[in-house]
C-alpha cells in the first residue's frame, strides 16, 4: 500500500511508459480473448450439464463436443465455398 502511495505522491506514474494499444482492455485482441474465455466456460458449464444432470458420460460429452466441432467446420467450409465460388462468378 505504501508502495502505489509513494508511486502516486514522487510522480513515478510519469515515467512508466503506456501500454501499446494492441494490449489495451478495448482492443481487438484483448476483445477476442475474452470472448475465447467466455466460451471455454460456456463448454466447461454445458460439459458440467452433460455429464451431472443429464448423465451422459464424460466420454460421450467429449463426442459430442467432437461431432459439434466437426459440423461446425463443415458447414463454415461449406459457407466458404459457396461464398468463394459466388464471388468468382
Amino acid at each position: 500500500k505504501t508502495d502505489f502511495i509513494n508511486f502516486i505522491s514522487d510522480q513515478e506514474w510519469k515515467s512508466v511508459e503506456p501500454v501499446s494499444s494492441w494490449f489495451g482492455p478495448s482492443s481487438f485482441l484483448m476483445s477476442s480473448m475474452s470472448a475465447l474465455f467466455q466460451l471455454s466456460m460456456w463448454i466447461r458449464h454445458c460439459h458440467g450439464y452433460l455429464t451431472e444432470n443429464v448423465g451422459i458420460p464424460v466420454w460421450g460429452s467429449y463426442a459430442v463436443f467432437a461431432l459439434a466441432t466437426l459440423f461446425s467446420g463443415l458447414i463454415l467450409g461449406l459457407v466458404s465455398e459457396a461464398l468463394e465460388t459466388d464471388r468468382l462468378m
